[in-house]
């Protein structure tokens, strides 16, 4: 059983919806309750002009799926989600919504589909926000300082992410 986070974001159609109904197909796969931490409304970042706005929050949960399996059923979520498939589709394009595999347990893991933890986690505004919320004291087995610490330091050139909502 691993500990695994996850970012969610989503700028298409219903955002907060789009967030709700990703946690709602990730229940299967946790053992125990997903910790949600709360959304933040972004600006976007690196992404095409005129990109409308995203809600971007991270969960946390147990789960006894691998990382190559858990990635396989995110990108399946996304896909019923409406997510344009991978090898199509521009990571920085408006989408309905995005997981992302943060963390792993301890895990550090590099493949061609697949690396954890996530390589931009520390350099993201709108990941590290959240993140915080679930988890400010711990430290990714690729870093030397804490969740809280990395947003400390982040030199990012987004605007501050913006609390849109506490529970959802």
């Amino acid at each position: 059983m691993k500990m695994v986070f996850l970012a969610l974001g989503s700028n298409l159609g219903d955002r907060l919806a789009n967030l709700q109904r990703a946690r709602e197909m990730l229940t299967p796969f946790a053992k125990g309750n997903i910790g949600s931490a709360p959304v933040y409304e972004t600006d976007p970042f690196d992404c095409p002009a005129d990109s409308p706005a995203f809600l971007n929050t991270v969960l946390s949960f147990e789960t006894q799926l691998s990382p190559e399996e858990l990635l396989t059923e995110t990108q399946a979520i996304e896909s019923e989600l409406g997510r344009v498939a991978k090898e199509n589709r521009d990571t920085n394009a408006p989408r309905p919504i995005d997981i992302d595999i943060l963390l792993f347990g301890g895990s550090v893991l590099a493949t061609s589909n697949l690396t954890i933890p996530h390589p931009r986690l520390h350099e993201r505004l709108f990941v590290l926000h959240p993140l915080r919320e679930l988890a400010p004291t711990l430290t990714p087995p690729t870093h030397a300082n804490p969740v809280s610490i990395l947003l400390e330091i982040c030199e990012s050139p987004e605007l501050t992410p913006l609390l849109h909502r506490e529970d959802w």
